[in-house]
């Protein structure tokens, strides 16, 4: 897979957030094994490999398990970069949301997926590069961006429904009282779910003559990223996003990238591989993660996966590594 928009900005605000902390810039890129000019150098990109290792320096350093939390709260939202400041200028929550959704991928690539169902809004955090484990620091402040973003700009105490974490607990007195809702460890993905009816809930400070002036800045920026994607990885991504709806269809795939099924069935072939390729491998990669976590029942995964039953999940995955599920996770 191409990695060409594989890239986190570390924008001032985060030295200065662990700075507040005790945590000086050199003994974290020292224990992050980063170079050590990365702290001076403007507009610094990593990989995501990268700023995963950062933040599990700065959670051994650290040694506070909620210092994802302590850090957000305490960011004055003037220093966010530009991308995350403009969804406080929102009309409600609801745009400020999709605005933090739409344009986080100028900072790093992790989607945010918005799902609205009944009186429900669920928020799944899912970064689009790697199938590693984001380190619970990292997965804390993306929960308490999300959060602040709803207090700060409605002056209210908003709480979630429930907080869901794929690490495996207990979590701290401190993540109690923050998040001051159910929070359920060991799932499958980090999501944080919302009551409806807060979504509507007016912003302050909406600004609509600052995004005027914000937004066509922002747009282009992303546009930029988006054009550098290739097209098989565009598919991945949406292969990867619907998977555990069902079987994803091509035909959903080429409506969704504005295309014919044709036109993305020939560019797909010359790129040297096909679309069932294709869904294999995110089906494959997929699979091994969520193996790798032995919470996860056999069913489960093939329920996650979109196979239509188990017998056919353990076929297909005998034909990737040679041995079944449970094989493959007892040499683990």
């Amino acid at each position: 897979m191409s990695r060409v928009n594989d890239r986190c900005r570390l924008p001032q605000a985060f030295w200065q957030a662990t700075e507040a902390m005790g945590l000086p810039a050199p003994a974290l890129l020292r224990q992050a094994r980063l170079s050590a000019a990365l702290h001076v150098t403007p507009d610094a990109w990593l990989t995501t490999a990268q700023y995963f290792a950062l933040w599990r320096a700065v959670e051994s350093l650290s040694q506070d398990p909620a210092i994802g939390l302590r850090m957000t709260i305490q960011t004055d939202t003037s220093v966010h970069p530009p991308a995350t400041m403009s969804a406080f200028f929102a009309r409600d929550y609801r745009d400020g949301l999709h605005r933090l959704a739409r344009f986080k991928r100028l900072c790093t690539p992790e989607e945010l997926t918005l799902t609205e169902s009944g009186s429900e809004c669920r928020i799944a955090l899912r970064w689009l590069y790697t199938d590693a484990p984001e380190p619970d620091a990292a997965a804390d402040v993306s929960f308490a961006a999300i959060l602040e973003l709803g207090r700060r700009g409605t002056g209210k105490h908003i709480t979630p429904l429930r907080v869901e974490m794929t690490r495996p607990g207990p979590v701290t007195e401190a993540h109690r009282s923050y998040f001051d809702a159910p929070i359920r460890t060991g799932s499958t993905r980090n999501a944080l779910v919302l009551r409806l009816a807060d979504l509507d809930l007016p912003f302050a400070g909406h600004n609509p003559d600052l995004l005027a002036i914000l937004d066509p800045s922002l747009t282009a920026s992303l546009g930029e990223i988006e054009a550098q994607s290739s097209l098989l990885d565009q598919v991945r991504i949406l292969i990867r996003r619907r998977i555990a709806s069902g079987k994803p269809e091509i035909a959903d795939i080429a409506r969704e990238l504005g295309m014919s099924e044709r036109s993305l069935q020939r560019r797909i072939t010359e790129q040297g591989t096909s679309y069932r390729g294709l869904l294999d491998q995110a089906r494959q990669e997929l699979g091994r993660h969520l193996l790798s976590d032995r919470q996860n029942g056999i069913d489960e995964i093939a329920f996650l996966l979109g196979f239509q039953d188990t017998s056919s999940f353990y076929r297909a995955f005998r034909g990737w590594e040679g041995v079944t599920p449970a094989q493959w996770r007892s040499l683990r």
